[in-house]
């Protein structure tokens, strides 16, 4: 299990997921997976992850920095090292580590170094945090993977960071599931390269191919045009 939900020096009290409903501060149960994915500003990331059936919660927080309980502020001035990120949970007879890893790759551009679209600065770094070896095995060949698919489409090389194990820090509650609030505001600035991630070396895709329908990434912020609702099929 990561450093979880540490703020200001002490464990964060209990929170309920607005969408699902669930803790978002629980450990992982059996049969559960846990894993941070940093790709951009962590309100659209959040909710594309949250969408996909057999996810059991999800949190926006920091990783991979120097400093213990960062603020929102502290990171932004790019001076912490953290990124921003999402913790995710998901049940692992529902949904597949690889299904995330699709949603992970395909919905922003991991070429793009410390910046993502409009968003500047090494807190926006694409990056992955794993605990499980086989986790962090199934990372890199994706990545080594979709780097052929991506140079095939004139793209460069990827800049994502795979690390195992680093300290999550959870963002202010504010931040929780933010783009599910009233009154927040409708922003995300990923840029999808539109390129889908196939079949690599030992995935263990599990979800309905229907399900990626939801995910148009032809359409300029898809993220905040979809429902908010987990994917349901018919």
């Amino acid at each position: 299990m990561f450093g979880l939900f540490q703020q200001d020096g002490r464990l964060q009290a209990p929170g309920q997921h607005v969408i699902l409903g669930t803790p978002i501060t629980a450990p992982p149960a059996a049969g559960e997976g846990e894993a941070l994915f940093g790709c951009g500003c962590f309100w659209g990331a959040e909710k594309g992850f949250w969408r996909l059936p057999g996810v059991v919660t999800t949190a926006v927080g920091y990783a991979g920095g120097s400093l213990d309980n960062p603020t929102y502020q502290q990171v932004c001035s790019g001076r912490t090292g953290h990124a921003e990120v999402v913790r995710v949970v998901w049940d692992q007879s529902r949904i597949g580590f690889s299904d995330l890893l699709k949603l992970f790759w395909e919905c922003h551009d991991p070429t793009q170094g410390d910046r993502q679209g409009n968003d500047c600065g090494s807190q926006y770094r694409s990056c992955i945090v794993v605990q499980d070896p086989t986790l962090l095995a199934l990372a890199e060949a994706s990545r080594d993977h979709y780097q052929h698919q991506l140079q095939a489409a004139g793209f460069g090389p990827i800049t994502t960071e795979i690390r195992h194990g680093a300290p999550f820090f959870a963002a202010e509650p504010y931040h929780q599931q933010y783009l599910a609030k009233p009154g927040s505001r409708p922003y995300c600035s990923a840029q999808p390269s539109g390129v889908p991630l196939g079949p690599f070396p030992g995935a263990d895709y599990r979800l309905d191919s229907r399900v990626w329908q939801a995910f148009d990434w032809r359409i300029p912020h898809c993220v905040l045009r979809g429902d908010n609702a987990p994917i349901a099929l018919l």
